[in-house]
């Protein structure tokens, strides 16, 4: 009698759903490049949209670890989702936001009328922030946070909060988008985009949503 082979596949680990939520609102948001400078708190909004992120998160029931970048304006961010879900904020140097070197601090207004400002919207793969961190090193360092943590919490749902531009890379990576497009891309304060790791690959379920209800977010 033919004895049956035993199968030597094996499924790889489990998906991880990784929710992403960018720091809420400052008084600096959408006119200053603020960067790594320390200091920068979330204004009274900023504050607000924290808490309706956490209700958000929390009703998912099922987080696991929620992370942050160093930054001030990250760690306020996930104090209030951390503990709608009874756990602590860890920080993750990773995904800290870009190094902008020179441009920190400086008012966008102005930095958009450099020269340089069109290569960073149409072809930032090729710029280098003037004594700071390039876009691929960026996007590189931020993928690589996440996997990172992927790694960690196999077959777990975990939160990271980060920044604007961190974000649109690692959304652009997962999508399998040029980074010279990832300007296209929009992460709103405090949005949540969401992003299940599998061993056959990424599937991006929610980009810079604001309102929806989360439970609703599964691979199809």
């Amino acid at each position: 009698m033919a004895t049956k082979k035993r199968s030597t596949r094996t499924s790889g680990p489990a998906p991880t759903l990784v929710l992403m939520v960018r720091h809420g609102q400052t008084p600096t948001t959408g006119s200053v490049l603020p960067g790594r400078a320390k200091g920068l708190h979330l204004g009274d909004k900023g504050r607000e949209q924290a808490e309706r992120a956490a209700a958000r998160v929390g009703a998912l029931g099922k987080v696991k670890a929620v992370y942050a970048s160093p930054m001030e304006r990250t760690q306020e961010t996930a104090a209030p989702i951390a503990k709608a879900c009874k756990l602590r904020v860890r920080t993750h140097k990773g995904l800290i936001e870009a190094d902008f070197g020179a441009w920190t601090g400086r008012k966008l207004g102005e930095l958009s009328k450099l020269p340089e400002w069109r290569t960073v919207q149409r072809n930032p793969s090729a710029f280098r922030f003037p004594r700071g961190e390039s876009f691929p090193e960026m996007q590189a360092r931020m993928v690589g946070a996440i996997g990172d943590l992927v790694a960690r919490h196999a077959g777990e749902a975990i939160v990271v909060v980060s920044h604007a531009d961190t974000i649109k890379a690692a959304v652009a990576s997962a999508m399998g988008t040029h980074l010279d497009l990832f300007q296209r891309i929009v992460i709103s304060p405090c949005s949540i985009s969401a992003v299940t790791y599998t061993p056959d690959g990424p599937i991006v379920l929610a980009v810079n949503s604001t309102g929806d209800d989360l439970s609703a977010l599964v691979p199809s």
